[in-house]
């Protein structure tokens, strides 16, 4: 069942998602060689129970594995898509690093991502972090009252697989409100015209897995991180959206994410 909210509910949101696109803020002003992605870790949820709310991933189980995930964040490196763990593992230049985080706060979730280039990386691997991020506002661009799920889906995989990259399919979006995934799932490949009608009140997260390469994943032993069978890159990004009329209202934020973004690398660069 699809839980639709109120336009009240969905205010709470967008302050869970201030919060937690101020802590996406912090965290990449830390990102660069020679940095612990367990400091990252320790930087957001400092930062989160600082603003008197709760990370939505410490904890975290899921029924395929009886192991809590351990961290604020998922920090996926390179070939690592997602639900990679913050570890004693320092950035190296030409990394990507994936930073996804969730905050809980009165009562409610919000959840975003964003691939970040560690220092200079290659002009391939820029290409692949621009197409995802572009791939995820072609699919809000498709949120609307009547609209099909099918029609996020397609926007997105038409984009990404024109550049010749590749969708990974067992990892989808998903509703979120009181319980950080609910109902509908929103898969990042499908037809346009199928799937769940969005509603007024529908509030999804849209989060593009692109691969540099094929689209298989496998499972790490921890029960947790997904990486590309092919161990080449993968990118992600992902915002909280609700469907408000014809148009979709983006209740997260890269604004803090970009400010650092440019003062690094300058407006011109980024991605």
């Amino acid at each position: 069942m699809i839980i639709l909210k109120t336009p009240a509910e969905i205010e709470v949101i967008r302050q869970s998602a201030l919060i937690l696109g101020k802590t996406h803020g912090e965290v990449a002003k830390w990102i660069e060689p020679g940095v612990k992605t367990s400091q990252l870790n320790k930087i957001a949820e400092e930062y989160i129970r600082d603003n008197q709310a709760i990370p939505s991933f410490k904890g975290y189980e899921i029924s395929s594995t009886h192991v809590p995930f351990p961290g604020a964040l998922c920090i996926s490196v390179n070939e690592q898509v997602v639900h990679g763990f913050p570890s004693s593992y320092e950035l190296k230049e030409g990394d990507i690093i994936s930073v996804d985080c969730g905050v809980y706060k009165d009562g409610f979730h919000s959840d975003s991502a964003y691939t970040y280039p560690v220092g200079e990386v290659s002009q391939e691997v820029m290409q692949l972090l621009k197409v995802t991020k572009e791939s995820l506002y072609k699919g809000i661009e498709q949120v609307k009252f009547g609209a099909r799920i099918g029609d996020i889906s397609y926007a997105i995989q038409k984009h990404a697989e024109s550049f010749g990259f590749s969708v990974v399919r067992e990892l989808v979006g998903h509703g979120l409100g009181r319980s950080l995934h609910e109902k509908p799932e929103v898969p990042n490949f499908g037809k346009r015209g199928k799937g769940t009608m969005l509603k007024n009140g529908t509030v999804i997260a849209i989060e593009p897995m692109i691969n540099m390469g094929k689209k298989e994943v496998v499972q790490e032993r921890d029960g947790w991180t997904i990486r590309t069978a092919d161990r080449k890159p993968s990118a992600h990004f992902e915002h909280t959206v609700a469907v408000n009329g014809n148009q979709a209202d983006i209740l997260t934020t890269f604004q803090y994410i970009e400010e650092v973004l440019e003062k690094k690398y300058g407006k011109a660069n980024i991605y």
